[in-house]
């Protein structure tokens, strides 16, 4: 397959991973626990602009680690279009959460955990470091934010 698009420019990668993160609706979550032990889900979660809020239960793996780890790395799925974000998380229970980030989450997914019977908790996550690429060509500048500043 031959590649006729050209290298995309920091400012371009930046307005798409924007996009990509106003539109998608699932992201994978990695965390890990104290002893190092991974895992990896897909959750919904919510742009606001400046955080990415997600929702999980407080009782499994991601929600555990999520709390207790303050850290998590976000990915979206195509090889051909990575997204990686790092960032560090706080959690906000069911009841606690601000309201602008639970109406946000129901409004783009239609789901309020508030109303689960189960325990669930809301988890900012704060981006420092993003990378973005379309293929390896691309790999060259894919680091769009560093220490929670976009790179220009």
């Amino acid at each position: 397959m031959e590649i006729t698009e050209p290298v995309r420019g920091p400012g371009r990668r930046k307005r798409d991973v924007l996009a990509r993160l106003g539109r998608e609706s699932d992201v994978w979550v990695a965390s890990a626990d104290a002893a190092g032990v991974p895992c990896l889900v897909a959750l919904w979660f919510v742009w606001d602009g400046e955080c990415v809020w997600l929702a999980t239960r407080l009782s499994n793996p991601t929600g555990r680690n999520l709390r207790t780890g303050g850290r998590t790395r976000l990915a979206f799925g195509d090889t051909r279009d990575v997204v990686l974000i790092d960032g560090e998380t706080v959690t906000y229970p069911a009841d606690d959460v601000p309201e602008e980030a639970a109406g946000a989450f129901l409004a783009k997914t239609g789901w309020d955990p508030r109303r689960e019977s189960a325990v669930y908790a809301f988890f900012r996550v704060r981006p420092v470091a993003v990378q973005a690429w379309c293929g390896t060509r691309e790999l060259p500048g894919r680091h769009l934010m560093r220490d929670g500043v976009w790179v220009d």
